[in-house]
């Protein structure tokens, strides 16, 4: 047998998760001019692209635009992509040791955490992973609804899908309709009651995990003003020695752009986005569904490790809201044969490397992405992420600690036929997204989204 990774033997990955992580996987291969790879990128949605599709705002066409790098990717010849395959029902562990040298998760991690007070469960209490998912045309969510009649409403949380939730909701209909947002999502915001939302972050300006153009943003609303309370606006001394220490820039601009809209009056636009700092959500007021949220005020303190945390006083508050989203941060789900660190909601590993949670590595088995690292940074985050996971793979490799397949390297697709008569390929998905670009383009918008999945079989089946 030749070299694994030469022209008659080339190194065979399979990639669990078409998403950002799952792509920048493919892309950092290819600098690897002297190793052969061939590459199967694996999606259970019949759509490539993971939340860069589903995640990112509809109005952050920008960001999008990374999709044509990937785009690249996938159209290289030795690449194949096997989409509406989810891995532990159409393919399992036992499959893919007998198909590949080496098998890489980039799933991501898709469960958020929960608040844990009182109520949370009573109606009207909602993930902002749901409501992101829903407006953005995921197949899973498209079906769910959220009770727009209400006036005012709660967002807990104050990093970027937080502030996203919050655009969505205070936008007007035109701007909503510039965008590739659902259709359906259109149409529900568009008879919207909502007119008061509450932004609430348990620290200060100083800690918030927005980014700066994303706050900023919200100031260039057309029908809705920023509110900030003066006091909670301001930096108490702890933060403002910290941030004179740090010089952390994002940090500096957050403070700035929030101290500028704590000394903006109201102009008086139909909507209102309060931004509350420093406030802790302690219960979901309600009998059957959510009527309020009781929030007590904290104060900021340095604890052992030289953090600033926050911690509760005696200051409680009233707020009224009929619906909540809680945008706390997110965790990745257990996958069959794959060591879950369940406190961390992510895979063991070091360095991308899975290990056995004893530290010792699993030899084939390999992650990039969020259920790698955490919920962390943003889209290209996950380029060095994957690079650091690829350069242990081409090491393992070369010390020829990987899988040993017995079958041949398209012995998988009659597999996968077999198990998934709906597989979709990358010409499949082709088909889909040039239907998609037709249809906002007669519509003046970036593109009109499939939102079910028999939808989507129905047209890649029609080329």
């Amino acid at each position: 047998m030749t070299q694994i990774g030469s022209e008659g033997n080339p190194l065979r990955v399979a990639v669990i998760g078409a998403g950002p992580a799952g792509f920048y996987t493919i892309s950092n291969f290819q600098k690897f001019k002297e190793i052969h790879t061939r590459i199967d990128l694996y999606d259970r949605l019949p759509t490539p692209f993971g939340l860069v599709r589903n995640g990112v705002a509809p109005d952050h066409q920008k960001d999008k635009s990374v999709t044509r790098a990937y785009d690249k990717s996938a159209q290289q010849p030795n690449v194949r992509f096997f989409g509406n395959v989810e891995y532990g029902t159409h393919i399992h562990m036992d499959d893919l040791k007998q198909h590949y040298h080496m098998v890489m998760f980039s799933n991501g991690a898709k469960m958020d955490r929960s608040l844990e007070v009182p109520g949370e469960d009573l109606a009207g209490s909602h993930s902002a992973t749901d409501f992101v998912a829903w407006y953005n045309g995921h197949p899973d969510y498209a079906h769910l609804e959220f009770d727009l009649s209400q006036e005012s409403v709660a967002i807990v949380g104050i990093g970027n899908v937080a502030v996203d939730v919050a655009r969505m909701l205070c936008m007007s209909d035109a701007e909503r309709r510039a965008t590739d947002m659902a259709d359906h999502a259109v149409q529900a915001l568009a008879k919207s009651n909502v007119k008061h939302v509450y932004m609430l972050g348990r620290r200060g300006p100083a800690q918030a995990a927005f980014t700066p153009p994303e706050i900023k943003e919200l100031g260039e609303l057309e029908d809705a003003d920023i509110e900030v309370l003066a006091d909670e606006g301001t930096l108490d001394a702890l933060s403002q020695e910290d941030l004179d220490a740090n010089g952390d820039k994002n940090a500096v601009k957050n403070v700035e752009l929030i101290g500028g809209y704590a000394g903006q009056p109201l102009s008086g636009k139909s909507k209102t986005l309060t931004i509350r700092f420093l406030v802790s959500p302690t219960e979901l007021q309600g009998d059957k569904r959510v009527s309020g949220i009781r929030i007590v005020k904290n104060e900021l303190y340095l604890d052992d490790r030289g953090s600033i945390r926050p911690r509760a006083t005696e200051n409680f508050e009233d707020l009224q809201a009929g619906l909540v989203f809680r945008s706390v941060g997110y965790r990745g789900s257990p996958l069959p044969d794959v060591p879950f660190h369940e406190e961390w909601g992510s895979i063991h590993n070091e360095l991308g490397r899975v290990t056995d949670g004893n530290g010792n590595n699993v030899e084939g088995l390999y992650c990039a992405g969020w259920i790698k690292r955490g919920p962390t940074g943003v889209i290209g985050t996950n380029k060095t992420d994957a690079q650091e996971t690829v350069k242990c793979m081409v090491e393992d490799m070369e010390a020829g600690l990987c899988f040993s397949p017995s079958e041949s390297a398209g012995a998988i697709v009659g597999l996968l036929q077999s198990r998934q008569p709906d597989l979709i390929s990358y010409d499949d998905w082709s088909r889909i997204d040039a239907y998609e670009l037709a249809a906002g383009d007669a519509e003046g918008r970036p593109r009109v989204k499939l939102t079910s999945v028999p939808d989507m079989l129905k047209v890649a089946r029609a080329g």
